[in-house]
C-alpha cells in the first residue's frame, strides 16, 4: 500500500486543514488506505458479475462518502500514547482504517432500523437502492429490496474490516490482543443497538437505561474500545493503569459525544448535520434528552411534529440539563487523562478531542 504524509490541524468538526509542521493527518492517511483497499476489493466483486458493481459502489460510498474518521483517530492516539511519536505509523494504519468499515456497517444497518431517509446530506443506502429498484422498473417491492441490499452492504463492510485488520504488519500476538478488543467492541455495539431499538418499542424506559445504551452503542466503539485497541496494537497489556485511565476517559467522552448527538438531532442545523431535525423523536427513540423531558414536564398532546417535540423538550429544561451532563463528562474525561501514563503529545491531543467531540456542531 502507498501512503502520503500529510499535516493535520483539528477543527471543531474534526476535518483536516492545510499541513502544519510536525503533525500527522490520520484522517488523510486512513482515507488513502481505504481507497487503495477498495480499489482492489471492488474490482474483485465486479469481475464476478457486473451487477455486483451496485453492491461494491454502495459500500465504497458508505465508507468514503464523508465522516470525521473519529474512531481511527482515537485508536491512533491510544496507540501513540504507548508507542510514542517516533514509532512508524505505517505498520498500524490498516488496523486503524478497519474501524471505518466497522463504522459504515453500523451506520448502514442503523439507518435501515431507523428508516432514515438521509445520511450526510444524501439518501441513505437503503433509500438509494429503493430508488434504483424503482428507476430500473424491477419486480417486487422497492423498499423491501432497498432494505435487503443495505443489510448486505453493511455485512460486506464487516467482512472487509476483518480483512484489513489482518493486513497490518504487526506481530501475531499484538494483532491477537487488538482483535480481542475489536471483538468486544462489535459485541457491545450490537448489544447497544438492540437496546436502542427496544427503547423505541417499550413504553417504560429510564434515563439510566438510556445511558447504558449510550455506553454500549456509542462510547464502546467510538472511544473506549478504539483507545484499548490502539494500546493493544502498541503492545500494552490489558488491565493496567493505562487501560483503566483510557476506560474512564473514553466512557466520559463517548457519553458526551452521544449526548451532543441527541441535542443536535433536536436543535442542529440540517445543512451541517446532514440529517433532518427530529428524526429521533419521530422514531420515538428513548434518548437521554427525551427521557429527561418526560421526567421534567408533560409532553405535547396528540402526535406532535418534530419541531413541536423539540420546543417541548426545550421548555422542559432537558436541554439545559443535558448541556450540564456534557460539561460534567468532559471534566471527568480530563481528570482521567491527568492520571494517564502516556506521552505528553498524546495527552494534549486527547484533551482537544474531548472538547471537540462534546461541543461540535455536526
Amino acid at each position: 500500500m502507498r501512503y502520503t504524509r500529510y499535516g493535520l490541524v483539528m477543527t471543531e468538526n474534526l476535518v483536516a486543514t492545510p499541513p502544519a509542521a510536525g503533525t500527522i493527518n490520520i484522517p488523510g492517511l486512513v482515507d488513502e488506505v481505504l481507497a487503495d483497499f477498495l480499489a482492489t476489493s471492488t474490482a474483485t466483486l465486479a469481475a464476478w458479475d457486473s451487477a455486483l458493481c451496485w453492491l461494491a459502489d454502495a459500500a465504497r460510498d458508505a465508507v468514503l462518502g464523508g465522516g470525521k474518521r473519529l474512531r481511527p483517530t482515537f485508536a491512533y492516539w491510544g496507540w501513540r500514547g504507548v508507542a510514542g511519536p517516533a514509532a512508524p505509523v505505517d505498520t498500524v494504519l490498516p488496523a486503524l482504517a478497519a474501524l471505518e468499515f466497522l463504522h459504515a456497517f453500523a451506520l448502514v444497518h442503523d439507518d435501515v432500523m431507523d428508516a432514515s431517509a438521509t445520511r450526510r446530506g444524501r439518501p441513505t443506502t437503503h433509500r438509494a437502492f429503493a430508488n434504483l429498484h424503482t428507476g430500473q422498473g424491477w419486480r417486487g417491492e422497492a423498499d423491501r429490496f432497498g432494505d435487503g441490499a443495505a443489510i448486505l452492504v453493511g455485512d460486506l463492510c464487516l467482512v472487509w474490516a476483518d480483512q484489513l485488520i489482518a493486513a497490518s504488519a504487526l506481530p501475531g500476538h499484538r494483532l491477537a490482543a487488538a482483535r480481542a478488543c475489536y471483538d468486544r467492541m462489535r459485541l457491545e455495539a450490537i448489544a447497544g443497538q438492540f437496546l436502542d431499538l427496544l427503547g423505541g418499542a417499550q413504553p417504560a424506559w429510564t434515563v439510566e437505561r438510556s445511558l447504558l445504551t449510550i455506553r454500549l452503542k456509542t462510547a464502546s466503539y467510538t472511544t473506549v474500545r478504539p483507545l484499548h485497541y490502539g494500546a493493544a496494537l502498541a503492545g500494552a497489556p490489558p488491565g493496567d493503569s493505562l487501560h483503566r485511565a483510557y476506560t474512564g476517559y473514553g466512557l466520559a467522552v463517548g457519553e458526551a459525544f452521544q449526548l451532543r448527538d441527541d441535542l443536535l438531532g433536536l436543535t442542529g442545523d440540517p445543512a451541517e448535520t446532514g440529517k433532518p431535525v427530529g428524526d429521533d423523536s419521530a422514531g420515538h427513540k428513548a434518548t437521554v434528552v427525551s427521557q429527561l423531558a418526560r421526567s421534567l414536564a408533560e409532553g405535547p398532546d396528540g402526535d406532535p411534529t418534530p419541531s413541536q417535540t423539540a420546543a417541548a423538550v426545550r421548555r422542559s429544561g432537558a436541554v439545559d440539563r443535558v448541556e450540564e451532563m456534557i460539561a460534567e463528562r468532559v471534566a471527568a474525561a480530563l481528570a482521567a487523562l491527568d492520571q494517564t501514563p502516556i506521552h505528553p503529545d498524546a495527552r494534549a491531543a486527547l484533551t482537544d478531542l474531548a472538547k471537540i467531540a462534546a461541543w461540535r456542531s455536526a
